[in-house]
């Protein structure tokens, strides 16, 4: 019986050096990709820090992005990072996003919901447009244009188009752009038609949440559920960006239900950026470049011209409700919530109520935007299905046409 038993513990013994042994060849086989990826998370990192100290907007994605892109261009063809950075930086982003929406702020705009929602509609129809034309114009695809044009949180669409499968560093390039016009020149133009009225300033009515800190281990540990249980809920419903969309709809409820005051620490949202940043910049190559060039330079018209329209949809707001010109004006600008803040308490407007109305716009556009691209892509593939039927029917006709001739 000992005779049987010494062989089989040899044996095992024998598979446990196999094994690790193997184990070794493949900590060093991925030891190099390992130090690679340390390497660009250190140098996205530092760009990052850059990008912050000279308060560059948004400076944790757009110094990350920037360097990945000198990264790849250097590199010719680097490596992407693991998928697994994506989506942790994706799901802190909708963690970050859920906590800039508060009940209080919301229930302002409820005066005022019907011409609101008919205002969100039309400016978010009159992007959609815009974004159309980008694409078809300039030849980039068309989720990359429509969702390019998306007036949000533009570090949440980039994620959004990510996700979707678009050109991530088109769409993060011209929704900045983007913004970059708006806070450029809205304030500037506001202050020029409608002069400080310093006598009747308002301050803009931020909801004090009333309840208890949350310990902040406790506080990460429901973060973390709210990532994991969102991403793997999202995927299960298939939600559109589910990566984003799952965390940011679970953390919405945590934040509005628990009795507790529950916080995004900002490091953890610059972490989710920077993973974000990276992966995307890595992506980079010469042929999306020179498409984006031609979209840039396009793009800037396009803006503009949005910029007008959205200004006519918020004096259409003014006329219908009666409220005061500048903060109807200001409330449906596409983009730049800060600036415009700043902008309308420096004019004397109602600060609270642009904030809800620039806040409603931005949930209602984040919630329902993927929805409406994927229905809008889906219609778009039907209809030139059935256009390239039409004319292979066409051209099956003319050829049976030319030998029918060449036959008489």
């Amino acid at each position: 019986m000992v005779w049987k038993i010494l062989p089989s513990t040899k044996s095992q013994g024998k598979s446990y050096q196999e094994q690790l042994t193997q184990l070794k060849q493949k900590t060093v086989i991925s030891l190099p990709r390992v130090q690679k990826i340390t390497e660009q998370l250190i140098l996205g990192f530092l760009a990052g820090l850059l990008f912050s100290w000279l308060n560059v907007p948004v400076g944790w994605l757009l110094g990350p992005m920037i360097m990945g892109i000198v990264y790849a261009a250097i590199e010719s063809n680097p490596q992407p990072l693991p998928p697994v950075f994506m989506t942790l930086g994706k799901a802190s982003i909708g963690l970050a996003t859920a906590v800039r929406f508060s009940p209080e702020t919301l229930s302002m705009a409820t005066t005022y919901a019907i011409p609101i929602l008919l205002c969100v509609l039309l400016t978010g129809s009159l992007s959609l447009f815009h974004g159309y034309l980008l694409s078809r114009w300039t030849g980039i695809d068309r989720v990359t244009g429509l969702l390019a044009f998306i007036p949000g949180a533009a570090s949440t669409i980039v994620a959004i188009g990510e996700e979707m499968g678009a050109d991530a560093i088109a769409i993060a390039v011209l929704q900045y752009l983007r913004v970059l016009l708006v806070v450029l020149l809205i304030p500037s133009a506001a202050g020029l038609i409608f002069p400080a009225n310093p006598v009747s300033q308002a301050t803009a009515s931020v909801a004090v949440d009333s309840n208890l800190p949350m310990p902040m281990l406790l506080n990460l540990l429901v973060l973390a559920g709210c990532c994991g249980f969102g991403i793997w809920g999202g995927n299960r419903l298939r939600l559109p960006a589910s990566g984003l969309l799952g965390p940011m709809i679970l953390a919405l409820v945590a934040f509005w239900e628990l009795p507790y005051q529950l916080q995004v620490p900002s490091w953890l949202f610059a972490t989710g950026l920077l993973f974000i940043g990276v992966s995307i910049g890595l992506k980079f190559n010469r042929q999306a470049a020179q498409k984006l060039f031609k979209a840039v330079l396009i793009e800037v018209g396009l803006v503009l011209m949005l910029i007008v329209l959205c200004l006519g949809v918020g004096y259409e707001f003014h006329v219908v409700t009666q409220v005061d010109t500048v903060t109807a004006v200001l409330g449906f600008t596409p983009g730049g919530l800060e600036a415009m803040i700043a902008t309308v308490m420096q004019l004397g407007g109602d600060a609270g109520l642009v904030l809800a109305m620039q806040m409603s716009r931005m949930l209602m556009i984040i919630l329902m935007g993927p929805w409406l691209i994927s229905f809008l892509m889906k219609t778009g593939k039907s209809s030139d299905f059935e256009e390239g039927r039409i004319k292979e029917e066409e051209a099956e006709k003319l050829v049976e046409t030319i030998e029918s001739v060449n036959g008489g």
